[in-house]
């Protein structure tokens, strides 16, 4: 049988990476059982049924379908209280700061959370909120020649000013640099805006 000795030494030698999980050498199928058992010991089997209906209408107020909800709610480790969109992710475009009609319904339709856009230029975060009353707040989208910390500070401002904690916010966007936003306003996660708008479906 493996000594405590052996098996610390063993695990030193897997280096950083290693998942921990068994190793193939011989007896590998018990140390695989006893592994696994260990685990599922380590996590519920079940959410309570009281507390999975919560959830499941807690998705619906916010426009998602649960299997997103709770990936997202996996990740912060908190409920989603605002919703951050880009100016693409609504279809804002130079031509007109209007939400189109689809989108602007879904977004009525949200509960207990706050609508917000960053706006890209052309258009100005005036303009939008003026045009989209079914918005709370905005301001101007971070620029492609911004710093980090520039970017950090503009998403950071937006949310304090809306008292909102970034865990509690989800970014819905529509450009790869979008996606940044999440680390920069340490946000509760990232979701495309043709599958967020797909779901509201």
């Amino acid at each position: 049988m493996e000594s405590g000795k052996s098996r610390e030494m063993a695990a030193k030698a897997a280096g950083i990476g290693h998942n921990g999980g068994p190793s193939i050498e011989p007896g590998a199928v018990l140390r695989t059982h006893q592994w696994r058992r260990a685990q599922r010991a380590l996590m519920p089997n079940a959410i309570p049924k009281l507390v999975l209906q919560m959830r499941i209408k807690r998705a619906a107020e916010l426009g998602m379908d649960y299997r997103t909800y709770a990936r997202v709610r996996q990740f912060s480790g908190d409920d989603i209280t605002g919703l951050l969109f880009s100016s693409n992710a609504l279809r804002i475009f130079a031509g007109d700061a209007r939400i189109p009609i689809p989108e602007a319904q879904r977004l009525a339709l949200l509960k207990g959370a706050r609508r917000l856009v960053l706006v890209h230029p052309p258009q100005t975060p005036g303009a939008v909120l003026l045009c989209n009353p079914v918005l709370d707040a905005g301001d101007a989208a971070p620029r492609f020649t911004d710093s980090w910390g520039q970017m950090r500070t503009r998403i950071a401002g937006l949310l304090q000013g809306q008292r909102l904690p970034g865990s509690r916010v989800l970014v819905v966007g529509d450009a790869p640099l979008e996606r940044e936003w999440v680390a920069a306003g340490r946000a509760a996660g990232y979701l495309g805006a043709q599958e967020y708008f797909r779901q509201a479906v």
